[in-house]
Order: C-alpha cells, then sequence, then structure tokens
C-alpha cells in the first residue's frame, strides 16, 4: 500500500515551467550581429525542448535590422511553438521596432511598459555618394559589366533613376511582407488606422489602443497572473564569445557597436 504524506508532496510540488528567451540588440546576418537565426536557433530549439515548457516568454529588446533574419526568427518561433502547442508571450523593454516588432508578432499577446517603443513597421535602405568626392581628387571610377543592372546603386557612381525606381520597388514589396506578417498574426486586434504602416511608433498605451500589443505589463508579475504564483522561470539567450567576456573587442566588433548604437539612436535611445 502507498503511503502519501501531503506535507512532503506539497514540499517537492514544483510550479510550471516558463521559458524565457532574450532577444536583444540589432539583427542582421552573419556572426557579428547580436540576432539572427544561425545564432539564435540552438538557443530557441533549446528553449522550446528542455524541461517541457509550459509556455515560452521573449525578452525583446531590438530597434529592427535585416528583414529576413527577422523572418526566419519569427518564424522558428512559430513552427516550434505550433509543433508542441506551448503558447508564447512577447515582453518589450526599451523597443521592439521595425524587426524587433517582426520578432514580437511571432508572439500570441505582446505586453510592454509605459515608455517602451513599439511600431516602425516599414522598410529602409540607406546609403553614401562618393562620386563627387573622387572627382574632386582626381580619381575616375571604370566599371565593366556583362548586364545593365550589375552596377545597381554603385555608390562611386551617379544615382541613376532607373536604379532609385528599382531599389523603391524592392523596398515596397518588402513592407508589404511585413504588413502581411502584422496583419497575419495581430488580425482583428489592429485598429483601422492609416498610420499603422506608414514606419510610425508609439509608447505603450497607445501602442495598445492600435492593436499592435495586447497590454501593460511585465515579465514576471504577468506571468504570475497566468500560470500562478509557483512559476517557475529558465533563462535562454545568446552567450558572448571568450574575446568579449574579457573586454577584447576586435575592430570590427567596434563598428557593429557604432551601428547599433545609431539604430537605437533613432528612437532617442
Amino acid at each position: 500500500m502507498k503511503i502519501r504524506i501531503p506535507y512532503l508532496s506539497r514540499l517537492f510540488e514544483r510550479g510550471p515551467l516558463v521559458a524565457v528567451i532574450r532577444l536583444n540588440g540589432a539583427i542582421g546576418a552573419g556572426g557579428r550581429a547580436q540576432l539572427n537565426d544561425e545564432a539564435m536557433a540552438p538557443v530557441i530549439e533549446k528553449a522550446f525542448k528542455r524541461g517541457k515548457p509550459k509556455a515560452v516568454a521573449l525578452l525583446i529588446n531590438s530597434p529592427g535590422g535585416s528583414p529576413v533574419q527577422s523572418s526566419l526568427i519569427a518564424a522558428r518561433i512559430r513552427r516550434l511553438a505550433d509543433e508542441k502547442d506551448i503558447p508564447v508571450h512577447a515582453f518589450v523593454e526599451d523597443v521592439a521596432a521595425s524587426g524587433g516588432y517582426w520578432l514580437a508578432s511571432a508572439a500570441d499577446d505582446i505586453w510592454t511598459d509605459e515608455a517602451s517603443i513599439v511600431g516602425s513597421i516599414g522598410v529602409i535602405s540607406a546609403g553614401f555618394g562618393a562620386h563627387v568626392l573622387l572627382s574632386r581628387q582626381g580619381v575616375e571610377r571604370r566599371v565593366y559589366t556583362s548586364g545593365k543592372s550589375k552596377s545597381f546603386l554603385d555608390p562611386f557612381l551617379p544615382e541613376k533613376p532607373e536604379d532609385i525606381d528599382r531599389l523603391t520597388g524592392l523596398l515596397e514589396q518588402m513592407h508589404d511582407v511585413f504588413e502581411r506578417q502584422v496583419k497575419s498574426r495581430r488580425g482583428d486586434k489592429l485598429a483601422k488606422d492609416d498610420a499603422l504602416f506608414t514606419g510610425e511608433f508609439w509608447l505603450g498605451h497607445r501602442a495598445v489602443e492600435l492593436g499592435l500589443t495586447d497590454g501593460i505589463g511585465h515579465l514576471t508579475p504577468k506571468m504570475k497572473d497566468i500560470y500562478g504564483d509557483k512559476v517557475r522561470f529558465a533563462q535562454y539567450g545568446r552567450k558572448r564569445g571568450l574575446f568579449q567576456r574579457f573586454g577584447m573587442a576586435l575592430a570590427q566588433d567596434t563598428i557593429t557597436t557604432i551601428e547599433e548604437r545609431a539604430a537605437y539612436a533613432r528612437f532617442g535611445l
């Protein structure tokens, strides 16, 4: 006969587990960027599989970046959530803008601080033209191609109207992809407001009114509200490399840091 001691059973009873994935930094291809699918894939896979989590929480602080990497990371999160039937909650810290909001849209609900910045649903391309500088220095640019579009947007040649038209068309197509992602995830929650997809961004309460987020809330209290006071958390995030841990950043890392700071600066951060 099995004897059950109520006090001991309560003592060893464990609460539901929430896996917390930190998505922090600019989004870009390659190992230099803080967030990209290659680097985050093992982190995300582990979070969904280890310890049979009751839910997954995304802790987001990102000004955006590569649309493709944003799409890949968000798609991976949705695939695992659907396969394992695990709800996903997003919590925005300072900012979830542009690609950062794309990541947030992968969640079933999105929560922010009152001062969080949300939105910037748009696509941007920026660069520099150096042809005037070269001509002043007496440098002649020579380009030979076997296709009329191979010198597309060459920064050392004057801009061509046809190149600008082509780039604008590509940006509009990418904008449509982003808009479809948001509409497919947020659905009827979205307000009928013409400003939603103009690249504008808002603070917490206004983002709720527009349907971009679901409310004001922070990770621990919100998860306790949903899963009870005994909820447990397991943290997952990209680990820093050996050089970064000892402060020995290379020149390329410095450039990456400057680019990332510039991305945050667009939102006053």
